[in-house]
């Protein structure tokens, strides 16, 4: 049990700093792209698409790791795989 434990936990970090250098990765593209579109395109505000989309990503990424992943552990899973189961039996 202490190394399924172990190997969960593992993952669950290894997740968690995914999603951190997703961030990380986010912010420093996009403040590089907000000061290339001020330097070479002033007139043109194009920066923001890259923001948009890539944020929409990251919020989605956000909410797979810091939402809904908790909810989602090893005791659902096992009810779901009962649940199933006894549909199978009943056919």
């Amino acid at each position: 049990m202490s190394d399924e434990l172990y190997r969960k936990a593992e993952k669950r970090a290894d997740e968690k700093i995914g999603f951190y250098r997703h961030l990380y990765s986010f912010v420093a593209v996009n403040v590089m792209f907000i000061i290339m579109n001020a330097v070479f395109s002033p007139g043109e505000w194009w920066f923001y698409w890259v923001t948009c989309f890539w944020g929409i990503g990251l919020v989605i990424h956000f909410l797979k790791i810091f939402v809904f992943a908790p909810k989602i552990d090893e005791n659902y899973r096992d009810k779901m795989i009962e649940k199933e189961m006894e549909k199978m039996k009943k056919k």
